[in-house]
């Protein structure tokens, strides 16, 4: 009898074990949980973290996180209101707000990231193809460094900006987190994580890009190179100005030099005009007389009276 007791006992307690944990689960504090009866919500949904408890084999737990969610957009062809197709690419924070909606309509993620790629993507379309490409580029009228070369100089440009990159992404949210509550989904915020040219438009103005810098460096060169002409003209004109100086200078100190020697020469010969007439015929003898010269001379030749003092 005993035995049939501890048997009877220990099969309760095996089926209140198993009822129990059929009938108890834990919500997580990043969780949120509705419960469903043959497919269909009983109560409130369960967003307080902690142990819940629900009809064992019958109900059914579905969950769903209640943190921040992320989309992220593929990159589309978009023309902007000034005809310049660019790639738009976005990325988007949402969250589910309300769990029976959300389970009612969409049930699982996959089919939620749908539903934000079929409203977000049409909303970005529609304000990017409403503005001109500076304003989903920038957020202020801050000048840039981009110039346009004119006629005659070069000047900064500067652009006016409506909206901006921020207010324009502040009306894609507004737009389809209207259309987002019907699905019990919460749109936080859109973000542009990158905006660039298509290809062939990237080429283009990639190529007017380096034409104009181009252009603005040339100016520059050519401005350097009138500079440069201008000192190398100064500097020859100051050059041939202390050439001038120091010819004149030298040819003066040359022109003293000379007339001083003529001097010293002058008052040397003039002090016996006999030798000086000697030296000088001796010089005349040397230059026009070698060792293979013939000189025919008359004897009262003047030329000759050296010798003849020679004889003597």
């Amino acid at each position: 009898m005993n035995n049939v007791l501890k048997s009877i006992v220990v099969v309760v307690l095996i089926l209140g074990a198993i009822l129990f944990f059929s009938s108890a689960f834990v919500v997580d504090e990043t969780e949120q949980v509705v419960v469903t009866r043959f497919g269909k919500i009983v109560g409130e949904p369960k967003e307080n973290p902690g142990l819940k408890f629900k009809l064992p084999f019958v109900d059914k737990a579905n969950y769903f996180p209640k943190n921040l969610l992320e989309w992220d957009s593929d990159p589309g062809q978009v023309p902007t209101k000034d005809k310049t197709y660019i790639w738009v690419d976005t990325f988007a924070r949402w969250r589910i707000s309300d769990p029976v909606k959300y389970f009612q309509t969409v049930r699982d993620e996959f089919s939620a990231l749908k539903r934000l790629d079929d409203i977000i993507d049409p909303a970005t379309r529609n304000l990017v193809t409403s503005f001109s490409l500076i304003e989903s580029v920038r957020n202020t009228d801050r000048a840039m460094d981009t110039f346009e070369i004119g006629d005659d100089n070069v000047k900064r440009v500067r652009y006016k900006i409506d909206l901006g990159r921020d207010e324009i992404t502040r009306r894609i949210v507004k737009q389809a987190r209207e259309k987002l509550n019907q699905f019990g989904i919460e749109l936080v915020d859109v973000k542009i994580k990158r905006i660039n040219y298509i290809e062939n438009v990237r080429t283009a103005v990639y190529g007017r890009m380096i034409a104009e810098r181009n252009q603005i460096a040339e100016k520059f060169r050519a401005e350097g190179r009138g500079e440069a002409s201008n000192i190398r003209g100064e500097k020859e004109k100051e050059l041939q100005v202390i050439k001038s100086e120091a010819y004149e200078i030298a040819q003066k100190t040359k022109g003293d030099a000379d007339a001083k020697a003529t001097r010293i020469y002058a008052q040397a010969y003039n002090s016996d005009p006999e030798f000086y007439a000697f030296l000088k015929t001796m010089e005349v003898y040397r230059e026009i007389m070698g060792k293979d010269s013939t000189l025919i001379l008359s004897t009262d030749s003047d030329f000759m009276k050296f010798f003849k003092g020679v004889n003597k």
